[in-house]
């Protein structure tokens, strides 16, 4: 009897936790998983630290490698093999080994498509010279450290102030102690925050030495005549360079699932069901590609995080295996540290509150990460939003120094609770001096919202 087979499109968080919980739960199923790069299983999120040095090795962020999942798990994992083409009706993929410079075609019974997310390239002369680093990958990564050691940069120039361009300005400045320009074509840095709260992460940019440019646009880089970059040109201006890494963010990465057909959402990302099945029969999606679910807004969403592609791919993993597991969806929390600063976020932005037309009220704290008197209290910034009337938490957004961060779990958990500001005060949270006032900072934000809604 033939075994039924799975096929991965795409070998990193999402596809190869469904690979692995598939076959947890299934030992017999052929599951065979393509991976258009040379690495599988790797920690994305570790790759602005392994560019600044923090990290010595790549292989210290690659969890599994593709040797690793054939003999231990029986999953087939190849790498360098690119899939170009999938045919819905005949159930089969067409590929193209990178390797060996070959085409061929291989049928399926299920398949997952986890491509991930493609990082935003602008479309501006010279952005392939000498010297401009994307940083989505790990290869890319491996690239631009080299270039940092071989070559010696002295100026770089982030474009991008989202969390990606934040974290790789960190680690150039703070940790490779080059001069470093960050350009942002908005207003603000971090379009994922208030702009009170982003004004807060322009101060601790500034703060650390990274000149911060708001409001330009990228339109140009300049080369030698060798092909290297010199600078970047804004429509403000021209800003020196010998490195240029590109920060501007994420895509859904659907193009393969578009040609096929497949139902497309929010932002261009796979629709799916909480069990992370498309609408076309044997078709399933997880990870950066595919759409998810606001817990607050009610909203279909679209996130790229690690956390939430490796929740995605679990689930689908126990589907695929015949078991029912569910993903109920996102609050759309996330954290960044720019050196000695912290930021964190979760649930809906003013701007997101009033275009889903809800009628809100907000508070904004300002206190002590410890207590006053312990040795190392710093700043921190508490920033919560909650509906009118009934009280229900919204969303909160945290800027401060070390211990600041990890808090916004305290309030994404009260989101996924549906809780009211009333529930955050009554809250039975630790304390110690070396870790909080005797009111948290979350609960204080939560007693200055009481009085408003």
């Amino acid at each position: 009897m033939t075994r039924k087979r799975l096929i991965v499109v795409g070998g990193d968080a999402a596809g190869m936790s469904a690979a692995s919980q598939m076959r947890r739960l299934d030992r017999d199923r052929e599951i065979v998983v393509f991976e258009r790069g040379p690495h599988t299983s790797y920690a994305a999120c570790g790759i602005p630290y392994f560019v600044a040095g923090l990290i010595e090795k790549p292989d210290a962020l690659i969890a599994r490698t593709p040797e690793t999942f054939r003999e231990r798990y029986a999953i087939d994992a190849r790498t360098l093999q690119e899939v170009t083409a999938i045919d819905v009706r005949g159930r089969t993929v067409q590929i193209e080994d990178r390797r060996e410079g070959r085409a061929y075609a291989m049928d399926y019974d299920d398949l997952l498509i986890a491509t991930g997310a493609l990082p935003f390239v602008p479309d501006v002369p010279s952005i392939d010279a000498e010297g401009v680093f994307g940083v989505n990958t790990l290869e890319s990564a491996i690239a631009l450290r080299r270039f940092l050691e071989n070559r010696q940069p002295r100026k770089a120039v982030v474009v991008g102030g989202g969390y990606i361009g934040l974290e790789m300005a960190e680690a150039l400045n703070c940790h490779r102690g080059l001069s470093v320009a960050l350009v942002e074509r908005a207003p603000q840095v971090m379009g994922t925050l208030d702009p009170d709260m982003a004004a807060l992460v322009g101060e601790a940019i500034r703060d650390v030495g990274i000149t911060l440019r708001l409001g330009e646009t990228l339109s140009a880089v300049e080369t030698d005549d060798q092909g290297r970059v010199r600078a970047v040109v804004t429509d403000r201006g021209t800003v020196e360079a010998d490195l240029v890494v590109l920060g501007l963010g994420v895509r859904p990465n659907t193009a393969l699932a578009a040609d096929a057909g497949l139902s497309l959402g929010v932002r261009g990302a796979i629709r799916v069901d909480d069990r992370m099945a498309t609408p076309t029969e044997g078709i399933w999606a997880a990870g950066d590609c595919a759409e998810t679910f606001h817990l607050v807004s009610r909203q279909p969403f679209h996130v790229a995080l690690g956390t939430v592609a490796n929740k995605m791919g679990r689930v689908a993993g126990i589907n695929l295996a015949g078991g029912e597991a569910r993903f109920p969806g996102v609050v759309g929390t996330a954290v960044s540290k720019i050196c000695k600063y912290e930021v964190a976020r979760t649930g809906l932005l003013e701007a997101e509150a009033t275009k889903f037309g809800l009628d809100f009220t907000m508070a904004t704290v300002k206190t002590r990460t410890r207590a006053g008197y312990y040795p190392g209290a710093g700043r921190i910034h508490v920033k919560l939003l909650a509906e009118k009337g009934t009280g229900r938490l919204l969303g909160g957004q945290i800027v401060g120094v070390e211990g600041a961060a990890k808090r916004i779990d305290v309030l994404a958990a009260c989101l996924h609770g549906r809780m009211t500001v009333q529930n955050l005060v009554d809250m039975d949270l630790s304390y110690a001096p070396p870790f909080s006032p005797v009111w948290d900072p979350v609960q204080v934000a939560a007693r200055a919202l009481l009085k408003e809604v």
